[in-house]
């Protein structure tokens, strides 16, 4: 079993900066790919970065290349989120989770947080 909880999110103006953490308990979480989705209202959960378990590799959707960072301290439990150059377009709620194949779809995640609001201004 693995919880996991987020942090970080908040309002920021377009063209800022946020870093979403997500912590996660239990004693296996290194052995875990980890990823991060988000949704907006009205939409589906969308896929955004992954990281394998030693993260040594990392995926990223077309629409945060270049601008976000995914990676993780498995010393911490913790994975992280690095959002640069953030757009309107990126409002949603961002959710860590947690699963045993890396992928970009949501049935590779067995584990899910609750979820952070993430607000970019314009």
């Amino acid at each position: 079993q693995v919880q996991l909880v987020e942090s970080g999110g908040g309002l920021v103006q377009a063209g800022g900066s946020l870093r979403l953490s997500c912590a996660a308990s239990g004693r296996t979480f290194s052995s875990y790919a980890m990823g991060w989705f988000r949704q907006a209202p009205g939409k589906d959960r969308e896929f955004v970065a992954a990281i394998t378990w030693s993260g040594g590799s990392k995926y990223y959707a077309d629409s945060v290349k270049g601008r976000f960072t995914i990676s993780r301290d498995n010393a911490k439990n913790t994975v992280y989120l690095q959002m640069n150059s953030l757009k309107p377009g990126d409002t949603a709620i961002y959710y860590c989770a947690a699963g045993t194949a890396l992928g970009d779809g949501p049935r590779s995640y067995g584990y899910w947080g609750r979820g952070t609001q993430v607000t970019v201004s314009s």
